[in-house]
């Protein structure tokens, strides 16, 4: 019988066969879900990771430099940037 831990759905199994010949399961955990724009776009530029190894990646690897990276796709922060300059 499994460990107790691993008996959950939430983890991906896949069958490995080891070099002794056997093949056995490994157990990972799955991708989270693509990050979306407020449009429901998915945002490009973010990779598709776990909070744990998302925290270890640096600043500019998390998000786009440009203004609303990682909170608004290209072309809605497009959009914003021309109601701005047309308030001007």
């Amino acid at each position: 019988m499994v460990r107790r831990a691993l008996r959950s759905r939430s983890l991906k199994r896949t069958q490995m066969k080891v070099p002794g010949g056997r093949n056995v399961t490994h157990y990972r955990r799955r991708n989270p879900n693509v990050a979306k724009c407020s449009c429901g776009m998915p945002l490009s530029g973010i990779p598709r990771l776990r909070p744990s190894e998302f925290k270890k990646l640096s600043k500019s690897k998390r998000r786009p430099g440009r203004p609303y990276g990682g909170n608004l796709c290209s072309k809605c922060s497009r959009e914003i940037f021309r109601e701005k300059v047309r308030k001007l």
